[in-house]
């Protein structure tokens, strides 16, 4: 069993490396998983299984929480030109982007998913990715089976991030709805805290002029009154 102090170097080292707030630290937890790998947690583990993640440029410690990390202008750039090019949101791309890797292009699961988007062997030979871990290659396979998978639930973005998640067997087995599936429903979940999943509403923006004691008071409605004094400030506006 490693020793308390040398569990609070390494977590302190760790830490540095996986970007953790200083905050953090105020209680991590370790313990070696079964290969021999660092584990670092700021929950106290209930059991030594847990679903980890690798640390960035750290590949013998991991932890039990994605690490978020700044995205380069390379990826940016990637999730904007191949997201145009398959005509699908950025902002999808990109949250679905951070959800599979944290922008980690290294990153692969212990089901086998590979890279950005996190490609299975399957997908990948599909779509043509000959390298998954290469960024370029990843996002452009990754966006281009998200885009079929909107094409095949009529642009219904929730189905689509099930599908992408837990595969579209699974979402037509349940009769083409998210599968009640802990791990596909928290997936979801996820995505759309990421990214705003449908377009907002188009609203017209009001101005209107009250008479008050002989005296003309301006304000501002999204609500049409009929007013002769009301005139449209803004037709259309997101």
């Amino acid at each position: 069993m490693v020793k308390r102090s040398r569990i609070w170097r390494l977590a302190a080292v760790a830490a540095l490396c996986l970007g953790w707030p200083a905050g953090a630290w105020a209680q991590i937890y370790a313990w070696r998983d079964a290969n021999g790998g660092l584990v670092l947690s700021d929950h106290r583990p209930v059991g030594y299984a847990a679903k980890t993640f690798p640390g960035a440029g750290t590949p013998f410690v991991r932890s039990t929480r994605q690490i978020s990390r700044p995205v380069s202008s390379d990826i940016e750039g990637l999730i904007t030109t191949h997201a145009s090019a398959y005509q699908v949101r950025p902002d999808l791309v990109r949250a679905v982007v951070q959800t599979e890797s944290a922008f980690n292009p290294r990153a692969r699961s212990v089901k086998g998913a590979m890279g950005l988007m996190q490609l299975m062997p399957g997908t990948a030979a599909q779509y043509g990715v000959l390298d998954p871990y290469d960024a370029a290659e990843n996002i452009r396979g990754g966006v281009a089976y998200l885009r079929d998978l909107l094409v095949k639930y009529a642009g219904n973005e929730e189905l689509a991030l099930a599908a992408y998640n837990a595969g579209p067997t699974a979402v037509d087995k349940y009769g083409q709805r998210v599968p009640p599936y802990r791990e596909t429903v928290a997936y979801v979940n996820r995505v759309r805290h990421a990214t705003v999943l449908s377009t907002p509403s188009r609203k017209s923006i009001y101005k209107v002029v009250d008479l008050v004691n002989g005296r003309e008071v301006v304000r501002f409605t999204n609500q049409k009154s009929g007013s002769s004094t009301q005139e449209v400030l803004a037709a259309r506006r997101r």
